[in-house]
């Protein structure tokens, strides 16, 4: 991927900066796009280049990058009257980096087919630390060759693993929710248990952390919850969405999966007693509330 090809990326929240600044300090030209367009100011300083919708940003782009929170917005960007598909696309690829259903990714395909463009749906797993330390966990679905030529774009954001066919990296993503829904109650049962039981939180979280029990969620978000830290890595609200997503993917396959929509149910709590935009360690919230804990507090078990 030679650095003369312009790249372009529509979405700039918590992990879309951050996964641009790493593209632009690689020497990448850059064409960014963003409902807001104060967010862009950071980036823009550095050196990357305003556009005023994505259609202007797709027909300055050879590949473009998209990092929105839900469908109706990838519908937008895409498809709308100010949308990517708008301009000439032939010879360009697109790039989903959000969790999308596999049927929108279809439909994005279908249209990129029609109109001799490629699309690769590429959603990620880290998070906000992942984003900001080019860390990411990357689930590609798409074309061999497509995804070998962008590698190197990838490689700026993280580790690519291609998952076959277009639409693959899309539930590959749903496998990652579906394991990290059950993770975070898990961890975040395991600390209400040590605070009723009087442990140190931060010595039990590590010596836990050493066995079978140790993982993405136990070393990045148990330590933000025992901080009482909720600010958002990955919004409540936006995980509902791609565990929605799951479920209806389950009931087209006639699965049963009990976990998942416990998750779900608790998730949908956490949103429902104000927690919508937090991260998704504010699970503990509900946990709390379930078990009428006045206040989750384990400062008080700390360094005892």
């Amino acid at each position: 991927m030679h650095k003369n090809k312009i790249i372009g990326w529509v979405g700039l929240g918590v992990m879309g900066e951050p996964m641009c600044r790493h593209l632009l300090d690689a020497g990448y030209q850059l064409v960014i796009y963003s409902r807001t367009k104060a967010k862009a100011g950071r980036l823009i300083d550095a050196g990357a280049r305003w556009c005023d919708s994505p259609s202007e940003l797709a027909g300055l782009s050879d590949v473009v990058f998209t990092m929105v929170g839900t469908g109706d917005e990838v519908i937008d960007v895409y498809f709308s009257e100010r949308g990517l598909f708008q301009v000439q696309i032939a010879g360009k690829v697109f790039i989903d980096m959000g969790t999308t259903s596999p049927a929108l990714t279809a439909d994005i395909k279908a249209f990129a087919d029609e109109h001799g463009a490629a699309c690769i749906d590429a959603p990620v797993s880290g998070g906000d630390v992942g984003a900001r330390d080019a860390s990411l966990s990357i689930m590609a679905g798409g074309q061999a060759r497509v995804i070998d030529e962008v590698k190197p774009l990838f490689g700026c954001l993280g580790m690519v693993q291609h998952m076959g066919e277009e639409g693959s990296g899309q539930h590959t993503k749903m496998c990652n929710q579906i394991a990290v829904a059950g993770t975070m109650i898990g961890v975040c049962e395991a600390l209400l248990y040590a605070q009723r039981a009087g442990l140190d939180a931060e010595k039990m979280i590590a010596v836990i952390s050493r066995g079978a029990a140790g993982c993405w969620t136990l070393d990045k978000l148990a330590p933000r919850i025992i901080r009482q830290d909720y600010a958002p890595g990955f919004m409540v609200e936006h995980f509902i969405k791609d565990l929605g997503i799951a479920i209806d993917e389950m009931r087209m396959m006639k699965l049963n999966l009990p976990g998942l929509s416990l998750a779900m149910k608790l998730y949908e709590k956490v949103s429902a007693i104000g927690h919508g935009a937090s991260g998704t360690q504010a699970l503990i919230l509900a946990l709390q509330q379930c078990e009428g804990v006045p206040d989750f507090n384990m400062a008080e078990h700390v360094d005892k």
